[in-house]
C-alpha cells in the first residue's frame, strides 16, 4: 500500500500572517508537521504543496519533496480538495500511483507521528476508504440566542438534564488530518467518502492555530506535553 503525506502551505494567511514559516517551539510551524509525518510507520512519502518558493525550501530542508502549486488554486477561494488533487496528479506522474494520502493541517501541531501511523492501521483493519481525526465532546451543552435575543438550549433540553453518563457521545472534527484515498477524492471531490471512520485524539490535540493568542497556547500545550522534543 503505497501512502503519500500531502501538506498544504499556501503562502497567504490572514488570520496570523506567514503562519506557515512563523517560528513556533524554534523551528517554522511547517517543519513540526513534516517532521511528524516522516516519522510515521506507513508513510512512503511526504511532500509540501505550496505557491512560495520559500515555503518549499523549508519544507526540503526538513524532508519533503517539494510541489509548486499553480496560482489558481492557491487563493482564498481555492477549496484544499483542488491542492489535492493537483499533488496526487503529480506525485503520481513523477512516482507511482498512490493508495492513500494523510493530508495533515500546518496549523494542528499538537499531534505525535503515532496519531498518523495509529490512524493507517485503523484504515487497513477496517478496510475504510477515507478517515477524519476527531475529539470527544464531554459536557455538551450549547446554547444560543433566539430571535428575541434571549438564551435557547440548543443540544438539550435544560428541563430535562440528563446525568452526564446517560448522555450521547458526541464528536468534534478537529482537522489535524484526513486520510482518503485518491479515488474517492476524485469521483466525490471531497475528502470524506466511501466507508469512512472516526480517528479520536486526546484532548490536548484538539488546538487548531487561527489567531495569535492559538499559536501562544499551543506553545505552551506543546512544551507542557513534551511534544517540542523531536
Amino acid at each position: 500500500m503505497k501512502v503519500s503525506a500531502i501538506i498544504l502551505a499556501r503562502e497567504g494567511s490572514k488570520g496570523v500572517p506567514g503562519k506557515n514559516t512563523i517560528n513556533f517551539c524554534g523551528k517554522p510551524l511547517l517543519a513540526w508537521t513534516v517532521k511528524q509525518c516522516i516519522d510515521a510507520q506507513g508513510v512512503d512519502d511526504v511532500w509540501v504543496s505550496s505557491d512560495s518558493k520559500r515555503i518549499l525550501e523549508i519544507g526540503r530542508k526538513y524532508g519533503a519533496r517539494p510541489i509548486l502549486r499553480p496560482d489558481h488554486i492557491s487563493g482564498d477561494q481555492a477549496t484544499s480538495e483542488s491542492g489535492w488533487l493537483h499533488a496526487v496528479d503529480e506525485i503520481e506522474d513523477k512516482t507511482s500511483s498512490v493508495d492513500f494520502v494523510v493530508a495533515p493541517q500546518v496549523t494542528s501541531p499538537v499531534r505525535e507521528s503515532v496519531d498518523i501511523s495509529s490512524a493507517l492501521e485503523d484504515v487497513k483493519v477496517r478496510g475504510l476508504d477515507s478517515l477524519l481525526t476527531v475529539n470527544e465532546i464531554e459536557d455538551f451543552f450549547i446554547w444560543m440566542l433566539n430571535n428575541k435575543q434571549n438564551p435557547q438550549s440548543v443540544t438539550y433540553d435544560y428541563l430535562n438534564r440528563k446525568p452526564r453518563q446517560l448522555l450521547e457521545k458526541r464528536f468534534l472534527e478537529n482537522g489535524s488530518f484526513y486520510i482518503f484515498s485518491p479515488r474517492v477524492l476524485r469521483k466525490h471531490q471531497n475528502r470524506l467518502g466511501g466507508k469512512f471512520g472516526f480517528k479520536i485524539m486526546e484532548k490536548h490535540k484538539m488546538i487548531q492555530i487561527d489567531n495569535p493568542a492559538d499559536l501562544r497556547l499551543c506553545e505552551v500545550i506543546m512544551r507542557g506535553y513534551g511534544l517540542d522534543k523531536i
